[in-house]
């Protein structure tokens, strides 16, 4: 007898529809036999199937067993067939019937005792079926239900066993579907631990950053150890404009696939800071794997992925970054196949000047020699260098701003800032795939930074005198464009382009 029902295996971050087949036939020597690519989480799926019937109460077919997943092409890696391929085998042998099974498809791992257990990628499985015309609903390990939930126009089953899965798919259990939670994750839950008056003093950085939120702008910090730049860093996210709905899907999906979320956490309703250490592979960093995974630079997706001591990292490993940067995507290739990755962040990096840190430093002597400066500062390159949008120096702060009684600036005031000068960008963008100045096309720099005269003049000084590239010429335009954005400003004036070329002044002082 043949069975068959739906379910889904993730490539990456994305669900594929998967068809679940079973047919049982006599034989003399019991057999299973699992075909359709599956890997061994899904291969060693028959023992764990075989005890979860029996234990649940049903019978376990003594008979020749052929089980396909498809499409045969589609490696399948996860241990989220347990569910569906138990409830074909009891469908096959007859033990179990119902119309359900054609409306809702079923994803989970079992335990031996037939309780189920969650699944990474359940996200990605409910925006799958949603999209899908066939299908009603989902069927998910209970713990998994709330995050399916927040889907609109898909039905979440949760089920806590094989029992309950088989007595809802047969119609002689009513489960009803887990509520969508979203809107109320969203005002519980969108708040930060830390805020920008912490900060004492750095009242330039503190612009700098105002003006890289604004625009999706790239940052370089640069400044003696303990002078605030993990600080500033940290609370970059709290100025960002709130995730809408959309963004938190997108960035919930791929911590959901990675097995990052949470427990309990069925929504990421707050932009994530990722900040990995410099020891970091390749791979960690931009994805990888023989099965492509997500790498920090997605986990930073829609908000901000820290670099701190930048020239520590690998030199190999920077200069994946680049294209990254420029695409906002991540492409990872394989043999077989090739996956891609959102990669839309915002890149913030930290520096010491030389290797001892107190270059330039009026308390501090440095001893270091200048080949030992240009070894440490050399193992950034120039592109991506060039990439950065925002070059600032961070000093050490003055022991009279540590003493400071008045309330620095909050948070919320620079992000109403910030939301206003995004809400222009929107407006001028809309209908392009452009969202922020920092994306513009040179179509778009020509279209929405025109320059008079007087500006013109001061850009073309700072190019011949700094050596700039055509790069870093685009970036300062896209940088003016924010400022003036900031000021209300429909054109660039002299003071939005000096301060924008003020924001290059380290490709002079520490690479030429």
């Amino acid at each position: 007898m043949l069975a068959r029902l739906k379910t889904f295996s993730l490539l990456g971050i994305d669900a594929i529809p998967v068809d679940v087949e079973v047919d049982i036939s006599p034989a003399e020597s019991p057999k299973t036999i699992l075909v359709g690519l599956p890997e061994a989480a899904v291969k060693e799926s028959t023992h764990r199937v075989e005890r979860a019937i029996v234990n649940s109460g049903f019978i376990a077919p003594n008979c020749r067993v052929v089980i396909n997943l498809a499409p045969a092409e589609l490696p399948k890696n996860a241990a989220s067939f347990d569910l569906p391929i138990t409830i074909g085998l009891l469908m096959a042998s007859g033990q179990v019937a119902g119309e359900r099974v054609n409306q809702y498809a079923v994803v989970g791992e079992l335990a031996l005792d037939g309780s189920t257990r969650p699944t990474r990628g359940v996200l990605s499985m409910a925006l799958a079926a949603a999209r899908s015309q066939n299908l009603r609903g989902l069927v998910v390990p209970a713990e998994n239900a709330a995050e399916g939930a927040v889907v609109e126009g898909v039905e979440v089953i949760p089920v806590t066993s094989l029992a309950q899965a088989v007595g809802f798919l047969t119609g002689q259990l009513e489960i009803e579907p887990a509520p969508n939670r979203a809107y109320e994750l969203f005002s519980q839950h969108q708040t930060y631990d830390v805020d920008f008056s912490d900060v004492r003093g750095q009242e330039m950085a503190k612009r700098a950053l105002l003006v890289a939120a604004a625009g999706g702008h790239n940052v370089l910090m640069l400044g003696p150890p303990g002078s605030g730049k993990t600080m500033l860093a940290k609370r970059l996210p709290t100025i960002l404009p709130p995730l809408t709905l959309e963004e938190a899907l997108e960035t919930t999906r791929i911590y959901s696939a990675c097995g990052r979320l949470e427990a309990g956490r069925a929504l990421i309703v707050t932009r994530p800071f990722r900040a990995p250490h410099h020891t970091i592979s390749d791979a960690g960093l931009v994805g990888g794997g023989s099965i492509p995974m997500p790498g920090e630079i997605s986990l930073a997706h829609n908000g901000v992925l820290f670099l701190d001591e930048l020239p520590e990292f690998n030199r190999r490993t920077l200069e994946v970054l680049r294209q990254p940067l420029e695409d906002r995507v991540v492409t990872i290739a394989r043999a077989q196949h090739s996956t891609t990755f959102p990669a839309n962040f915002m890149l913030v990096a930290a520096m010491n000047p030389c290797p001892c840190g107190y270059r330039n430093d009026p308390r501090r002597s440095c001893h270091c020699t200048v080949p030992q400066i240009e070894r440490y500062v050399g193992k950034i390159s120039g592109p991506l260098l060039d990439r950065i949008d925002i070059h600032i120096e961070v000093p050490a702060v003055p022991f009279r701003d540590l003493l400071q009684s008045r309330p620095a600036t909050p948070s919320e005031a620079f992000r109403q800032m910030v939301a206003a000068a995004r809400e222009i960008q929107r407006e001028r963008f809309r209908g392009s795939s452009t969202r922020y100045n920092a994306d513009m096309s040179s179509r778009q720099i020509r279209r929405f930074c025109a320059l008079d005269s007087q500006c013109q003049e001061l850009l073309r000084k700072a190019m011949t005198e700094m050596g700039l590239s055509a790069r870093a010429h685009d970036k300062i335009l896209r940088v003016a464009r924010t400022i003036a954005d900031l000021d209300g400003s429909p054109e660039i004036r002299i003071n939005h382009l000096s301060e924008a070329v003020n924001y290059r002044m380290l490709d002079r002082q520490f690479w030429q």
